[in-house]
């Protein structure tokens, strides 16, 4: 039996189209990108997280001579958050990446595989979706409202 799999999200020609904290995770991922450390990718990620506390939390991805040691800007920033606040709900993620030399042309770049399900994990552990939103800093926007449109064959711990 075939299934259709249904994908929402929305779409931002630019980011004066988003709301004032949209707009503030949006240029806290753009800040944290610049300070990626990726020397051997030259691919700088920024991540931007919202509690729901209204606190909001950055990081960037980290690569290490010793490929795959590194970590992405996603993990990096989720881990810190979840290390430093364990009972907080995540609310809304910001990714902004591409190469270093950025190009127009560069589509809105969305988290890996391994970081989505890292997020995945998250979402399931607070019982509740988290707002994501991924750029390439061409001011274009996608927002999913679950982690689990961009990973619908998803696995979690109700599976074990």
């Amino acid at each position: 039996m075939k299934k259709d799999i249904q994908i929402s999200y929305e779409h931002f020609k630019n980011s004066s189209e988003l709301n004032d904290i949209e707009k503030a995770l949006f240029e806290r991922a753009i800040q944290a990108r610049e300070n990626a450390y990726a020397p051997y990718s030259n691919f700088l990620v920024g991540c931007s997280v919202l509690l729901e506390n209204g606190d909001i939390y950055s990081g960037n991805n980290q690569e290490n001579a010793a490929y795959p040691s590194g970590l992405c800007a996603e993990r990096t920033t989720l881990f810190w958050v979840a290390a430093n606040f364990p009972d907080v709900k995540v609310k809304k993620i910001f990714v902004v990446g591409g190469p270093k030399e950025f190009h127009e042309k560069n589509p809105p770049i969305p988290p890996c595989g391994a970081c989505r399900q890292s997020l995945i994990e998250y979402e399931t552990k607070q019982n509740e979706n988290i707002d994501l939103y991924f750029s390439s800093m061409n001011d274009e926007v996608v927002k999913v409202s679950s982690i689990k449109d961009l990973l619908p064959f998803y696995f979690d711990s109700t599976f074990l």
